[in-house]
């Protein structure tokens, strides 16, 4: 009986496989335009006479109410300068990024028939990480002075899981997020579930999008978390059902276990050893539950309530 469920398992997976990789082979197929255009380079190599085109080109990056003698001085700033010229050496051409871009932008058009590409801006913010990237439906504007590298001389003074993610390879699956959260409904975020479904179905949207890149990245986990996530996820879970965390609505727990952290806070001698945002890393688990026990197709996941999601899922890690 064992050998008969194991050859259904494998046959099942073999023909995931196989659907998989017809789905990608036609989204390889779809054409996309994407022109990244370097606004970082424009600004670098300009003159204080050439600041007239620039505004014509670029016109978001510049505000009426601040005169032209500001933008002129910023050209000479000695911090700009060296955002400049550290863009530049790390990025020269863009053009992996460019490839992963044209990579999500031809899975988005999969998905949802209507994307359109919008224009692809690269510039630099004197390393606001909070604000690295701005998504509307016409405009992509990318920060890439928040992309350095995580040993890079200007995040020195910025928390070590904050600065691990502040690498090229996180460019795209930062866009990605930026999308998925244009594309997620959800009703009111109560509970702690709420919070753990919004961010799995954000995981799983760059499932979809950017298959190109590993759990890993996708989650913002070193190799290392992520294999402490998966070999851990049985504990994890037990402690939420356990600790009745689930319909909680208190307001400390996605501080402990969604938002960016050194460490999740169970409160236990191993804390030190677990990755933050665990409670992610479980919502991920029941959105793929769900789409693996559901017929659904990605836009309705998305638009699906967590509650919904989760009776629906028959979620249950392996122990």
């Amino acid at each position: 009986m064992k050998k008969i469920i194991l050859f259904t398992l494998t046959l099942l997976a073999f023909y995931s496989c196989k659907n998989e990789d017809a789905v990608e082979e036609e989204i390889s197929k779809i054409d996309t335009n994407v022109t990244v255009e370097r606004f970082d380079r424009a600004f670098a190599e300009a003159k204080p006479e050439d600041l007239g085109k620039l505004k014509k080109t670029f016109p978001f990056f510049f505000s009426s109410r601040i005169p032209d003698s500001v933008f002129i001085e910023q050209m000479k700033d000695s911090f700009q300068i060296e955002l400049n010229n550290a863009a530049k050496e790390k990025f020269g051409d863009f053009k992996t990024e460019t490839n992963e871009i044209e990579g999500l932008f031809q899975h988005l058009k999969y998905y949802n028939k209507t994307f359109k590409e919008p224009r692809v801006i690269v510039f630099t913010n004197y390393v606001h990480y909070r604000e690295k990237q701005v998504v509307t439906d016409t405009v992509v504007l990318l920060a890439v002075d928040n992309y350095l590298g995580a040993d890079h001389k200007f995040y020195g003074n910025f928390p070590k899981y904050i600065a691990q993610n502040l690498k090229p390879s996180q460019l795209v699956v930062d866009l990605a997020k930026e999308y998925a959260e244009k594309q997620i409904f959800q009703s009111q975020k109560k509970t702690f579930l709420d919070e753990m479904i919004f961010f799995g179905k954000q995981l799983y949207f760059k499932d979809k999008v950017i298959p190109f890149k590993t759990d890993a990245e996708k989650i913002g986990y070193t190799q290392e978390q992520l294999d402490f996530a998966n070999t851990n996820e049985d504990m994890i879970w037990t402690e939420f059902v356990e600790n009745e965390m689930l319909y909680n609505t208190d307001s400390s727990l996605p501080a402990r276990f969604i938002a960016d952290a050194p460490f999740s806070k169970f409160q236990l001698e191993l804390d030190n050893e677990t990755p933050g945002r665990l409670g992610q890393f479980i919502g991920w688990q029941i959105v793929k539950a769900y789409m693996k026990n559901n017929e659904v197709s990605l836009q309705e996941m998305m638009q699906t309530d967590a509650i919904d999601i989760f009776n629906k899922s028959n979620y249950k890690p392996s122990k």
